[in-house]
């Protein structure tokens, strides 16, 4: 079912800053570090808003702070070189049984 259609008035402030209703953020998820809206102007003279986040929220666990530092991590162990490279799944597989007897 889809969702009722709102109407509201919104007030514009200095500089055209407009405050979008605190349930209509945390419903569209607006209210998320990087939640933009897109615009639109229609020759109409209608103006519309759509929530546009820059990430999907099914892909919002890896722009995480914990993953983006292991992210980092990675990036600089393959900076420095300490990496390893396996020609088939087999070879790194062997690699891993090698580590775990350490």
């Amino acid at each position: 079912m889809p969702a009722p259609i709102t109407h509201r008035y919104l007030g514009i402030q200095g500089r055209g800053t407009i405050a979008l209703p605190a349930d209509v953020r945390r419903r569209l998820h607006l209210d998320e570090q990087g939640a933009q809206l897109e615009m639109t102007e229609r020759a109409d003279g209608v103006i519309e808003l759509r929530a546009a986040l820059p990430v999907p929220a099914e892909q919002r666990w890896f722009w995480t702070e914990r993953w983006q530092e292991r992210e980092h991590e990675v990036d600089d162990h393959v900076a420095a070189d300490r990496v390893t490279l396996h020609e088939s799944t087999e070879d790194f597989l062997d690699h891993l049984d090698e580590l775990d007897s350490e």
